[in-house]
């Protein structure tokens, strides 16, 4: 957060001469009168300066100086009074959605008023950090909550939502108490940002065996669970009216249905806050689903919409619809890119690295799909779940043959993928860094860790999954983040590790094998790629060429284009070709075989 000088007084000369700080100079979009006098959007060269500086500028500023403009003259009413002024719309007016929307210049000062309030805040509540300019944006968007009860926080991954959320917890610390859920991989995570950033606040975690939840909690405490506990200790839970409730990873809570979207609609509380990167994974649904428990007014019925909205959007790409449904949400979702808020994150490099089959792999591969087809799939509910089989199989095949056979005593010269995986991370080793590697199989991850154990000469590679206790999966990321003789190389379980996960030590990721949804790997990507990381994230996705995962591969690059307006594809797409498309798309086409 900023102010942007442009104008008559863009240079460092003039902003010496008002004494304020020389500033950066950049180039940012304003709203700007045009040559027929009216308002168009264009880039202007400008000077930045930090916001507490320029908000001591304009306070100190001598009005009597000449020269002064209309807008320097009411940004310093603004900040003496503290209200609101109406100021010239152009150079003030704030564009979003792609420059297709324009917030008013009344809508940029009242943000300015909620920031410079919730930075005196912060001084109060003692906030063990200094926060980015948008995150002070973004505690503002949270406070201002409570005058409608709630919405998603949909920063992407590793912009900070877990300190944003605690900051705010502490300015209402006065208040009632708060409750957090996440899942079990995370508490420990919470645990440890609440009392680095905020160790004042009293914290309970209701977690694990014997779990006892005090009777009476004190204003302003937190009360840290998951989304297991929940289900089980609603009753428990239900009766307090909390400050707020705060839903990390809140997909988590997208399928209506589920035990614990059900339960997360019993609490009560004066705001909610669902907070995840990917709002929506696969269908609108989710988004729907998601606004049903963190404001449950603002989308209607899902059966309207549906009507309104998915049906349109999802199967007519309706811009019309998707405009509208934008308009709706908008106040209520705060969504913002490391490559908006956060330029000075290293970037990321991906390469896909294209694996061959060994005869080994080959034959059991096509046997896989001739067996499939000759046996026939069957119709219906049958039918599909015979073609998921089926996709499992073959892409256990391209990790490794073990994977079906279960034939583990000798791992080497079995797979493309696994040999060619082991040389990476070799290299990645010698060199000095370190990598994630993560699979969807714990199998796999089992058979990772004792072969790269012996080959790396590191002593024993950890598996992070979901079998381990919390304990142990704190443990292992505090071992890989900090220990002095730790092993260079984690491998983690895409669902148990795809999320709240701080890792940013490694500066490799690798994608052993392939999820359907596209969003989960970039989820699991950003547990190396967040603030902390001083070093670009290198992204390698391991594919075996002429293979299911070529599928996967370019349905990858179907759902990210289209991303915005969401993509129903998945595995399950597949159940519904014909037989014969299907089986052209499984049988191997152009694979390497060695």
């Amino acid at each position: 957060m900023a102010f942007a000088f442009w104008g008559a007084i863009d240079s460092a000369a003039e902003l010496a001469r008002l004494e304020f700080p020389a500033g950066t100079p950049t180039v940012c979009r304003f709203a700007v009168p045009d040559a027929d006098g009216g308002i168009a959007v264009r880039d202007v060269d400008t000077h930045l300066i930090k916001f507490d500086s320029a908000v001591k500028g304009l306070r100190d500023l001598n009005v009597d100086l000449p020269g002064l403009g209309t807008s320097v003259r009411a940004w310093k009413e603004v900040i003496e009074s503290g209200g609101s002024h109406v100021m010239p719309t152009a150079g003030h007016a704030a564009t979003y959605r792609n420059d297709t929307a324009l917030r008013s210049a009344d809508s940029t000062v009242q943000q300015f008023n909620e920031a410079a309030a919730v930075l005196e805040e912060l001084r109060f509540a003692g906030i063990q950090a200094t926060l980015r300019p948008y995150q002070v944006r973004g505690v503002a968007w949270l406070k201002s909550l409570s005058s409608c009860g709630g919405g998603i926080l949909a920063d992407e991954m590793g912009l900070g939502k877990t300190l944003q959320a605690i900051a705010m917890m502490a300015i209402r610390a006065g208040d009632r108490p708060h409750l957090v859920v996440c899942p079990t991989s995370v508490v420990g995570n919470w645990r440890n940002e609440i009392q680095r950033f905020a160790p004042h606040l009293p914290l309970h975690v209701h977690h694990g065996s014997g779990r006892n939840l005090p009777r009476r909690l004190a204003a302003g405490s937190v009360v840290l669970t998951s989304y297991s506990v929940l289900r089980s200790d609603i009753e428990q839970l239900a009766p307090t009216t909390w400050s707020s409730v705060i839903f990390d990873e809140a997909q988590q809570i997208k399928n209506p249905t589920s035990l614990a979207a059900k339960a997360a609609l019993r609490l009560t509380t004066d705001i909610t806050v669902a907070m995840t990167g990917t709002p929506v994974e696969n269908r609108l649904d989710e988004l729907w689903s998601l606004f049903r428990v963190a404001n449950p007014s603002l989308l209607g019925t899902r059966a309207r919409f549906r009507q309104r909205f998915a049906a349109p959007i999802e199967s007519g790409r309706s811009a019309t619809a998707a405009a509208r449904l934008a308009t709706i949400i908008d106040p209520y979702i705060l969504h913002r890119t490391k490559d908006a808020v956060a330029t000075d994150l290293p970037p990321k490099q991906f390469a896909t690295v294209m694996c061959t089959l060994t005869s080994e792999q080959a034959r059991i591969y096509r046997s896989a799909v001739a067996d499939a087809f000759d046996s026939g799939l069957g119709t219906g509910i049958a039918r599909r779940g015979n073609i998921l089989a089926l996709l499992t199989t073959l892409k256990q095949v391209c990790n490794h043959p073990a994977q079906v056979t279960g034939d583990a005593e000798d791992l080497r010269g079995r797979s493309g993928k696994f040999d060619r995986a082991t040389e990476m991370l070799a290299e990645i080793v010698d060199a000095g860094d370190r990598a994630l590697v993560f699979t969807q199989y714990r199998t796999m991850g089992d058979m990772l860790s004792k072969h790269l154990g012996s080959e790396l000469n590191v002593g024993d590679v950890p598996f992070l999954h979901g079998g381990l206790s919390t304990s142990r999966r704190d443990a292992m990321v505090d071992a890989f983040q900090t220990g002095q003789d730790s092993s260079p190389v984690l491998i983690l379980s895409l669902r148990a590790a795809g999320f709240g996960l701080n890792l940013t030590r490694a500066s490799h990721v690798v994608h052993y094998d392939r999820w359907w949804n596209p969003a989960v790997e970039d989820q699991a990507t950003d547990r190396a790629h967040r603030i902390g990381q001083e070093r670009t994230v290198n992204v390698h996705t391991l594919v075996t060429g002429g293979t299911v995962e070529d599928h996967i591969a370019a349905m990858h690059l179907s759902k990210r284009s289209v991303a915005e307006s969401i993509s129903g594809g998945s595995e399950a797409e597949l159940a519904k070709l014909p037989d014969t498309e299907l089986r052209d798309l499984l049988e191997l086409d152009g694979a390497v075989i060695n």
